[in-house]
């Protein structure tokens, strides 16, 4: 099972919107055939190991990361195509949470005669796939907020300048995790004040992720380098609308309180959309309102060893607290230097 799930990794870039999925078939104590999902509309993993083991797949035991599918999407049922190669035991490490599937896999291989179980290194095939596990039982993508700052918690000095405060090996790492995003998440005053493209670079993974600004007031303009892109606003005042939809791209009203946008509801358009991870490059105004909406899942902080000062700009602008109490906490999940950079990753404790 290690193994399937090193395979799975392979399609850590590409799977999008499908899960990241890997199989491996073992016969006589000797692996005869091993396979990983690379693309959606593609065979799925236990296709391509079937595919490799011909016929010593009669009678083996299958290793695969997600409980096969037992439902007709792009690709025919994967539990029907192990029952027909005649594999006598079948080991998932974890249920399918697609309602399409969730034990409908193991229900079938096991009205078929064949030995199927659910859980061996679960929880790391659910690390795996936290977007398609997300979007699949809560309707809305597992949200990745990504944060750059000095080691006192300042984002850029009080005149706006930024570049860089991070090194080349950590701008490196966030494209990697730019790359395993279905979409990119960043705010109005970001773009206004950066025109970033807020793509993948230097990695080639056959695509680009998603570009999605908020936008109460539809202030982004037609040039911006981002477009196209979703944009979500309050309120689309018709002229405004029409040029950014000229430029390309796709302005969607999504209200909430005080005019802002209603962030909940946008995340539930985007996995209505196939969007599993998201990933966030904002400013202090987003990511507060994302934290105080609790829609934060992830929070992987890039941490420079120098000090900016007590008045430079912070990560989260959220209002005063009256105890620590009150505070937003965290724990860790890994701890890493990358480059003269340390990487924090935090899940919401």
């Amino acid at each position: 099972m290690a193994r399937a799930l090193q395979l799975a990794a392979h399609g850590l870039y590409t799977t999008n919107p499908n899960p990241r999925v890997g199989c491996v078939i073992v016969k006589d104590r000797r692996v005869v055939g091993e396979g990983w999902h690379e693309r959606a509309g593609t065979p799925h993993a236990e296709i391509h190991a079937l595919n490799a083991a011909g016929e010593a797949a009669r009678g083996a035991t299958v290793y695969v990361t997600l409980e096969p599918c037992s439902h007709h999407g792009r690709t025919p049922p994967c539990a029907e195509a192990l029952i027909n190669a005649g594999v006598a035991r079948v080991v998932a490490a974890m249920s399918d949470p697609n309602p399409l599937v969730a034990g409908g896999g193991i229900s079938m291989l096991t009205l078929a005669g064949i030995q199927a179980e659910v859980g061996l290194m679960e929880a790391e095939a659910r690390a795996l796939n936290p977007g398609f596990v997300s979007r699949m039982t809560r309707q809305r993508p597992w949200v990745r907020l990504k944060t750059a700052s000095t080691l006192d918690g300042k984002t850029a000095l009080a005149n706006g300048m930024s570049q860089w405060i991070t090194g080349e090996a950590a701008r490196a790492d966030v494209q990697r995790l730019r790359a395993r995003a279905c979409a990119i998440l960043t705010g109005s005053g970001t773009v206004l004040a950066d025109n970033p493209r807020m793509n993948v670079r230097d990695i080639d993974i056959g695509r680009q992720p998603l570009r999605v600004i908020v936008d109460s007031a539809l202030r982004t303009p037609p040039d911006a380098a981002i477009l196209p892109a979703l944009v979500a606003c309050h309120h689309a005042e018709p002229s405004l609308r029409t040029a950014l939809e000229q430029a390309g791209a796709e302005a969607v009203e999504l209200p909430g309180t005080a005019g802002r946008v209603d962030l909940a509801a946008l995340l539930t358009l985007l996995a209505q959309r196939g969007v599993n991870e998201l990933h966030v490059e904002a400013g202090a105004a987003l990511n507060g309102a994302l934290l105080a909406a609790g829609l934060v899942d992830e929070w992987v902080a890039y941490m420079a060893p120098m000090a900016a000062g007590d008045i430079a700009r912070g990560l989260f602008a959220m209002p005063p607290l009256a105890t620590l109490a009150d505070a937003a906490r965290f724990k860790l999940g890994d701890v890493r230097q990358v480059g003269g950079d340390l990487r924090l990753t935090l899940l919401p404790a």
